[in-house]
């Protein structure tokens, strides 16, 4: 799967948090620059804001594809939205995809994005690509994951028949229950049509 990565739409002063929490990971790698880039695959919430600026996450949910020794007290930045609301961005330390469902190639697949202070030579921030990123939200499929899947929609990032496509093709490598991620797949494929059909209707009115 090749995607282009789309307009991000991260608010501004979420964006300054992240690159803060972004380059003290990149120091934590130390002062040589390794043979090839560390890269850091960024899912959940965070890379929903990104994609879609309609919801703040307070974690950054991401998998760093090397062994690095990390601090959580220094991967934590106080912020101010643009609601103005005071915000905490914390890097989550604890985050595990094992039980999520995952198309194989969704690492090698994620997209590269430009972190303002992080030197890419080092550390290389991908995003997971919206279709990926709509796939891991069917094996918890919450009420908030279902509206993730809209929002993806509503901006024109996922197609219902690709979110089965890669779904189905993510199942083999799934270690969790087979009938209860296909009613997922099934659900959030009406959701992404339901949500097209709502913005063609928009449109033409």
């Amino acid at each position: 799967m090749t995607a282009k990565l789309p307009a991000l739409r991260a608010d501004p002063e979420y964006l300054k948090a992240f690159a803060k929490i972004m380059s003290r990971i990149e120091r934590a790698l130390g002062p040589k620059r390794p043979a090839k880039p560390v890269t850091i695959c960024v899912a959940g919430g965070a890379a929903m804001h990104f994609y879609t600026g309609e919801r703040f996450s307070n974690d950054i949910d991401a998998k760093i594809l090397a062994r690095v020794m990390l601090d959580p007290k220094e991967l934590q930045v106080a912020y101010r939205g643009k609601d103005g609301h005071a915000r905490l961005l914390y890097f989550d330390t604890q985050y595990n995809d094992s039980f999520a469902l995952l198309h194989r190639n969704a690492y090698d697949d994620a997209l590269t994005i430009s972190v303002k202070g992080v030197d890419s030579r080092r550390l290389e921030v991908r995003l997971l690509a919206p279709l990926d990123l709509a796939v891991s939200k069917l094996s918890r499929f919450s009420a908030q994951d279902q509206d993730d899947i809209r929002a993806l929609a509503r901006a024109t990032l996922v197609e219902a028949a690709a979110l089965r496509r890669r779904a189905v093709s993510a199942l083999p490598v799934y270690v969790g229950n087979l009938e209860r991620i296909r009613t997922s797949i099934d659900a959030a494929c009406r959701l992404v049509t339901t949500a097209k059909k709502k913005r063609r209707s928009k449109e033409y009115h």
